[in-house]
C-alpha cells in the first residue's frame, strides 16, 4: 500500500513545502494539492516540483468546468514535464454550489464531460491532431460556431508520458463506474472499509468488467485523519468540522452527494439532523452531531495496534494509496504520525 499526503499550507506554505521535503526522504510516494476555491494548484504544484526530486506530485482534485480540456491536458503536460515525469493528473466535477456559484460556470453533464476531458487529455498528450466532435466538446469548433478559421493543432511540444496518470474523485455510482471504465486511479472520500461495498461495489464491478486492461489495477486512493497514538483520542473531535461541513453544508437538501454517502452508510438520520443544523447557521451544533462512530471508521486515529487492525481493514476493501491528513497543530507530531503509518505499512 502506497502513502500520500495532501499539501496543507495553513500553517505557511513554505513550512508546508519543508514537511513535503522531509516525507519525501521518508519514502512517502505522494503529494496531492487540493484546488476548490483556495489559492490554484498549478502555482503549488511548480514550486513543489522544482523542490522536490523524487515524490509522485498530483492534483487533487482540479475541476473539470473550469479549465477547457485542451487546456487541462497542456497544464498537465507542463506539470509532468517541469516535475520530470512525477505528476499525476486528477479530476473531479467539484459540485453546483462552487462552480456555478465561485466559478460562474453552468454544473452540467457531469459524467459526459469526464469522458470527454479524458478523451480528450490523452489525444494531447499523444500529440495528435486534436479532433474531437462529443456533445459537450466540439474541437476544433464545427462550421457555423465561430469565425470559421478554427483548424486541428497539435501540441508543440513532446510531452515527457503520452499516458499520464489520470485519477478521477467520484462518488455518484455512474460516476464511479466511469471512474473505474476510464481512470488509473479513484479517490473517493469518507471511505469506510467495511460498509463501501454496499455504496460502490456493484458500480466499480461494473466499470471493471469495461475497463481496457492497459490501464493496470485500479489505484484506491483513500484519504484518511492521521493520528497515531495511547492519548489521541480527543482528535477524532478535530476530524468533525469537516464532516460537518460536507454532509451539511455542500449543497442543498437533496443535492448533496457527501450526504448521500452518509445514508448510505447507515447514518441517515444523524445525516439529516446535521445538515438541518449547518443549513440553519448552527455550525457548531452541526459539528458537535458528527458522530464519534463514523469519524472513527474513516479514519487511523488510535493506539499503534488499532491503527495497524484499520490499515488492514482499509487493505482488504481494496485501498492501494492512504492519503494521510495527520490532525495536528505541531509540526513535529505531523511528521511522527506519517513516519509512524509508513512503518506500519512497511
Amino acid at each position: 500500500m502506497r502513502t500520500g499526503v495532501f499539501l496543507d499550507y495553513s500553517g505557511g506554505f513554505r513550512e508546508a513545502v519543508d514537511h513535503i521535503g522531509i516525507l519525501e526522504k521518508q519514502g512517502v510516494n505522494l503529494a496531492l494539492v487540493a484546488e476548490a476555491y483556495s489559492f490554484d494548484a498549478v502555482s503549488q504544484l511548480g514550486y513543489l516540483a522544482a523542490k522536490t526530486s523524487t515524490i509522485e506530485l498530483g492534483s487533487g482534485v482540479f475541476p473539470i468546468y473550469t479549465r477547457t480540456p485542451t487546456l487541462m491536458a497542456m497544464t498537465a503536460a507542463g506539470l509532468d514535464y517541469v516535475s520530470d515525469g512525477r505528476f499525476r493528473l486528477g479530476l473531479g466535477t467539484s459540485g453546483p454550489q462552487v462552480m456555478e456559484g465561485f466559478h460562474g460556470v453552468p454544473f452540467d453533464a457531469p459524467m459526459g464531460r469526464t469522458r470527454e476531458v479524458v478523451e480528450i487529455c490523452r489525444q494531447v498528450w499523444r500529440r495528435d491532431k486534436v479532433d474531437h466532435q462529443g456533445r459537450n466538446y466540439q474541437i476544433p469548433l464545427p462550421p457555423g460556431r465561430g469565425t470559421g478559421l478554427g483548424k486541428s493543432l497539435r501540441l508543440i511540444n513532446h510531452p515527457v508520458r503520452e499516458n499520464i496518470p489520470i485519477h478521477i474523485a467520484s462518488l455518484g455510482p455512474q460516476n464511479v463506474e466511469l471512474t473505474a471504465e476510464i481512470a488509473e486511479g479513484w479517490q473517493p472520500v469518507f471511505f469506510y472499509p467495511e460498509r463501501a461495498d454496499r455504496v460502490w461495489g456493484e458500480a466499480l464491478r461494473s466499470g471493471m468488467a469495461k475497463r481496457d486492461p492497459a490501464l493496470g489495477a485500479l489505484d484506491v486512493m483513500v484519504g484518511v485523519s492521521l493520528a497515531i497514538g495511547d492519548n489521541v483520542e480527543d482528535r477524532l473531535t478535530w476530524a468533525k468540522p469537516q464532516l460537518a461541513l460536507y454532509i451539511g453544508g455542500m449543497g442543498a437538501k437533496g443535492k448533496n452527494f457527501y450526504h448521500n454517502v452518509a445514508t448510505k452508510y447507515g447514518f441517515g438520520e444523524v445525516a439529516d439532523r446535521i445538515q438541518d443544523l449547518y443549513l440553519s447557521g448552527r455550525k457548531a451544533e452541526a459539528i458537535a452531531a458528527v458522530p464519534d462512530e463514523l469519524v472513527r471508521n474513516i479514519s487511523l486515529i488510535g493506539p499503534r495496534g488499532y491503527v495497524k487492525e484499520r490499515i488492514a481493514a482499509f487493505a482488504e476493501a481494496g485501498v492501494t494509496t492512504l492519503l494521510a491528513t495527520p490532525v495536528t497543530g505541531d509540526p513535529a507530531e505531523y511528521i511522527d504520525f506519517v513516519e509512524q503509518l509508513q512503518h506500519l505499512l512497511s
